[in-house]
């Protein structure tokens, strides 16, 4: 196998998802809500659902990097899950909106730098 191919092998590109509960009550809950919230998305995670976020990456490597971030993130109230899977599974995922099949999130586009 060769190294390009290697790098776009279905099973080698990962989607992170990060699901969560988290306290809202308090205005401080709030604030750690959105705090929690804006550092998923400045990291390039997408809304899939309320409370569930995905972000492509284009290795296991790349995704442990995303991993340490949204685990420095998390609140000290709430519940968080963090979990992988692979391209080829994510590509098995069917949407649906209002009874109806719907178009699966747009994946990034990825910039290499040599």
């Amino acid at each position: 196998m060769s190294i390009k191919t290697d790098r776009l092998n279905a099973y080698r590109i990962m989607w992170l998802f990060v699901y969560f509960d988290l306290p809202t009550q308090t205005k401080k809950d709030r604030k750690e809500y959105t705090r929690f919230r804006k550092s998923l998305i400045k990291d390039g995670f997408a809304m899939i659902q309320y409370s569930i976020y995905a972000r492509h990456c284009a290795s296991v490597e790349n995704a442990e990097v995303h991993k340490k971030r949204v685990k420095a993130a998390i609140p000290p109230h709430g519940e968080v899950i963090i979990f992988l899977i692979t391209d080829k599974q994510f590509g098995k995922m069917e949407f649906y909106r209002s009874a109806k099949a719907s178009d699966k999130p747009d994946t990034p586009q990825q910039l290499e730098l040599f």
